[in-house]
């Protein structure tokens, strides 16, 4: 899909990056009107509802920093919903994979974004476990933010092996 000059169409992407931020304040709603903080809700054998609020970065990280952290990783947010909206309208992301990427990078950054500055921290809901091992609750935005790396990784992983094989 191209739009003038060459430009690869923004709107598909930046719509997609509009419904996981939807998704994701829909679901948290959900969280913070069904449950209490803490509480654990079996729903599959590896599977829990759990509210918890996160202050800090991926696994807490600077949660007890004292408030500082809130500024840091709401402008690191914003700075990368800004990068992510730029590559998607300059067209500057060329192949699919990376318009997908870059709009859950996007959609991911703006639905924690908002937990920030509307609550002051990050709702997190979702917990997984396995043989008594817990991985750190997170939510819909967590998700996409993690699906973007992989989709990353594996399209630089793709396109270097095409590069490989044309080189001969």
């Amino acid at each position: 899909m191209v739009l003038g000059r060459g430009r690869p169409i923004a709107w598909p992407w930046l719509a997609l990056a509009a419904l996981i931020v939807l998704l994701d304040q829909l679901t948290k709603l959900w969280a913070l009107s069904a449950l209490a903080e803490g509480e654990r809700v079996p729903v599959l054998a590896f599977l829990n509802w759990r509210l918890a609020f996160n202050t800090g970065a991926a696994f807490s990280f600077l949660a007890e920093a004292g408030g500082w952290q809130q500024w840091l990783f709401g402008g690191l947010a914003l700075v990368v919903a800004a990068a992510m909206v730029f590559l998607l309208l300059t067209g500057r992301a060329k192949a699919g994979w990376e318009r997908f990427a870059y709009a859950l990078v996007l959609g991911g950054a703006v639905g924690n974004l908002i937990d920030r500055v509307w609550r002051g921290a990050v709702v997190d809901f979702v917990e997984l476990h396995y043989a008594g091992l817990y991985w750190p609750a997170f939510n819909v935005a967590d998700a996409s933010l993690s699906v973007a790396a992989v989709a990353l990784v594996v399209g630089l992983m793709i396109d270097a092996a095409r590069q490989r094989r044309l080189r001969g």
